[in-house]
């Protein structure tokens, strides 16, 4: 298989640094850029509040970074976005130079674009969560520990800890344990058991130790040396114990409240939408090297490596037997399957597994056109884009024809993938992201409120519950919304039945209408256009006279 060229990563990384042209969805990626806001509005970076109350939840890290993006640009859609888009930017980096280590550059390339174009990729730089900076410090990890191994430098080992202790500050000890997953299980299988016993791992350990002391710090100053805060309705709760132990290892044991009641193989499940177009070139390829090291006794052989599926399995062990699971949790280990996949399709193109690339070429051919097909749904039926968008997916479907056609192109069954899940992508984010959330209220009301220079204090929400964090991050504003003074000059946000009790009452004039839906939960009745008033809400934002 040829090289691929670094042209086709600079269209990737514009394709997902394009993402910045499309709001934020309620409800994390707003929490979380309010809590960045106004963290860099007061400067309170050790303790962390959202909307002016104590914040036990996630990490700091991510809110560091994003606070430092918004003093420095503003607040606006590309400063809370920007890190993040760089660190899986980096990700692709770091993916290419494990992959390098433990294959060839060929592979690792192959590798980087797997992981730059999974659906689950194009998700996290437009619905930006603590999983993208997670997963790049994870993987950066995973690469600086691997390259210690063989070069024995001391930068690589304050590379790898430093990477580490970023994760951990982003969403807690899943990221120690994912490498100390990937490289226990491939020492255990090479009996390389100096490796696993050595005792400079007591120096790593210091070293995470050290880089993790301003959050601690931050976390006992605002929680434990205060026991009589109330957090989630309980008094005396510790930060470090909370980070430590409870919000992970609590979901197992039962400890943490969180509980969905989600099935062990529901992350699995999920990755069918979210590690497309390459899931179905995964599955084979995890079957395959786990029946390969049972029929070895388990134990690998000069030039095999387990990191990546001893760390995928580990993990998802770990993953899926939380009680309160979500389909982005799995995402932390989406570098070790694209590497997999990137192993098993070069395996292929050297002319070895001949009967299932006879099966999985067809099969990906066929995925790439529903992709394509997916994407011209949006453009016609979800949010009709009238003439010009669907001439602009005519090209660009000439586009996918042409490297499908093409005499010349090698590994047609990767070019084909790829080219699709890019190409549909460009319509996902720039049409079918941008009109979903015209129908989020809090992102609409809040640019008003800004616009307008409206008070915060002076926004009402009456007869209206749903939550909308993004009102606060547009509006550049808290919001509290609780006030009970109808006087003239208050702005009300309401619904229909609001808008009832109020007329005859009090004389006010409508200053925005639309219609509402929740747009992280998409529905087949909202996705319809034809059934679509039965699923959002009408809103009003009044101004009281």
């Amino acid at each position: 298989m040829p090289k691929i060229p670094n042209w086709v990563f600079i269209l990737l990384a514009i394709l997902h640094l394009s993402a910045f042209r499309v709001d934020m969805m309620d409800i994390d990626a707003t929490q979380y850029a309010e809590i960045s806001r106004e963290m860099a509005e007061s400067g309170s970076y050790l303790q962390l509040y959202d909307r002016g109350h104590d914040y036990l939840d996630k990490p700091p890290f991510l809110f560091w970074v994003t606070a430092l993006s918004i003093k420095a640009f503003g607040v606006n859609n590309f400063a809370y976005k920007f890190p993040s888009v760089l660190f899986a930017l980096w990700a692709l980096y770091a993916v290419y130079r494990l992959a390098r280590l433990l294959y060839d550059d060929k592979t690792a390339r192959m590798a980087a674009l797997i992981l730059g174009t999974c659906q689950g990729m194009f998700l996290m730089t437009n619905d930006v969560r603590t999983d993208t900076i997670l997963m790049s410090c994870v993987i950066t990890s995973l690469w600086m520990i691997k390259e210690c191994d063989i070069k024995r430098r001391w930068y690589y080992v304050l590379g790898g800890t430093a990477a580490i202790a970023a994760g951990m500050m982003t969403k807690g000890p899943i990221a120690l344990l994912v490498p100390v997953f990937c490289f226990g299980s491939d020492w255990v299988l090479k009996r390389e058991w100096k490796k696993i016993f050595n005792p400079y791992h007591l120096v790593d350990v210091l070293l995470i130790a050290l880089f993790l002391v301003p959050m601690s710090i931050g976390l006992y100053q605002q929680f434990d040396m205060h026991p009589e805060k109330t957090v989630n309705g309980l008094t005396g709760v510790s930060g470090l114990r909370f980070f430590y132990w409870s919000q992970s290892f609590g979901r197992i044991t039962g400890e943490s409240p969180w509980d969905n009641g989600a099935p062990f193989e529901f992350l699995f499940v999920g990755m069918f939408w979210a590690f497309l177009p390459w899931m179905f070139l995964f599955v084979p390829a995890l079957i395959m090297r786990l029946v390969q090291v049972v029929k070895q006794k388990f134990r690998l052989v000069a030039g095999q490596e387990f990191i990546t599926t001893g760390g995928f399995v580990l993990a998802y062990i770990a993953l899926g037997s939380s009680k309160y699971q979500l389909p982005h949790y799995i995402f932390v280990v989406f570098p070790l399957a694209a590497i997999m996949v990137a192993k098993l399709i070069a395996d292929m193109a050297d002319g070895k597994y001949a009967g299932l690339y006879k099966v999985m070429k067809p099969f990906q051919w066929v995925v790439s056109v529903l992709v394509m097909v997916a994407a011209l749904l949006t453009l016609v039926i979800v949010f009709p884009a009238g003439i010009s968008g669907i001439a602009l997916w005519v090209a660009a479907f000439g586009v996918w024809l042409v490297v499908a056609l093409h005499k010349k192109v090698n590994a047609k069954m990767f070019w084909v993938s790829a080219a699709a899940i890019m190409l549909a992508n460009i319509f996902i984010t720039h049409h079918f992201y941008y009109q979903l959330l015209k129908y989020q209220l809090g992102t609409v009301t809040g640019k008003y409120i800004r616009e307008h220079n409206i008070n915060g204090k002076d926004v009402i929400f009456y007869r209206f519950t749903h939550p909308m964090n993004s009102i606060h991050y547009y509006a550049n504003r808290q919001i509290p919304g609780d006030s009970t003074a109808f006087v003239p000059g208050k702005y009300l946000i309401t619904s229909p039945e609001g808008i009832a009790a109020l007329d005859g009452k009090y004389n006010y004039d409508i200053v925005q209408q639309g219609d509402y839906f929740k747009a992280s939960e998409l529905t087949p009745e909202f996705l319809n256009p034809k059934t679509r008033d039965k699923a959002v809400m009408k809103y009003y934002m009044v101004r009281l006279k």
